[in-house]
C-alpha cells in the first residue's frame, strides 16, 4: 500500500482540527506535483501529518477516506474546467512521539527522502523502509 506525508501549517490547518473534524477535505494544494500524488492516493491509504513552519515536525497519521475530486475552494474561470484537486482524510492517531525534521535530518536511513530533498511540496510518496524508520522514531504501532 502506498505511504504518504501532507504538510498543513498548523496555524491554518493543525493537527488538533484535523481530530476535531474527523474527516476533512485536503484543499487549497496549488503545485502540479503535489497534486498529481493526490490524484495518485487511494482509498484506505496513510499518511503522516507533518505541521509544517511552525513544529516542523510530524505529529499524526491520517487515512485517504475519498480519493481525489475537484478542490471546492479552487475558484474556476466561467468556461473552464477544474484544474485542482482534494482527497478527504480522516485522522487515525497522533504520533506517540512527534517525529522532528532536524531528528529526521540526522537519521542516515532517511537519507534522500522527499520532505529534505523537496522541502516546499506539500504532498509526498514515502517509502515503505522510511514509512517504517519514521513509525519507529515516533513509537506508531498502528
Amino acid at each position: 500500500m502506498p505511504c504518504w506525508l501532507v504538510k498543513s501549517e498548523p496555524d491554518a490547518f493543525s493537527w488538533q482540527q484535523q481530530v476535531a473534524n474527523g474527516v476533512e477535505p485536503w484543499t487549497g494544494v496549488r503545485n502540479a506535483q503535489a497534486a498529481a500524488h493526490l490524484k495518485a492516493m487511494r482509498r484506505g491509504d496513510l499518511a503522516f501529518f507533518y505541521h509544517s513552519n511552525v513544529g516542523k515536525e510530524i505529529v499524526g497519521v491520517v487515512e485517504v477516506a475519498r480519493e481525489a475530486y475537484p478542490d471546492p475552494t479552487e475558484v474556476v474561470p466561467e468556461g473552464k474546467l477544474p484544474r485542482w484537486v482534494c482527497t478527504d482524510m480522516r485522522a487515525v492517531g497522533p504520533m506517540p512521539n512527534p517525529v522532528t525534521l532536524a531528528a529526521i535530518k540526522a537519521e542516515p536511513r532517511l537519507d534522500g527522502i522527499a520532505l529534505v530533498r523537496q522541502s516546499r511540496l506539500s504532498v509526498m510518496p514515502i517509502s515503505p523502509e522510511h514509512w517504517a524508520v519514521l513509525c519507529a522514531m515516533g513509537g506508531w504501532g498502528g
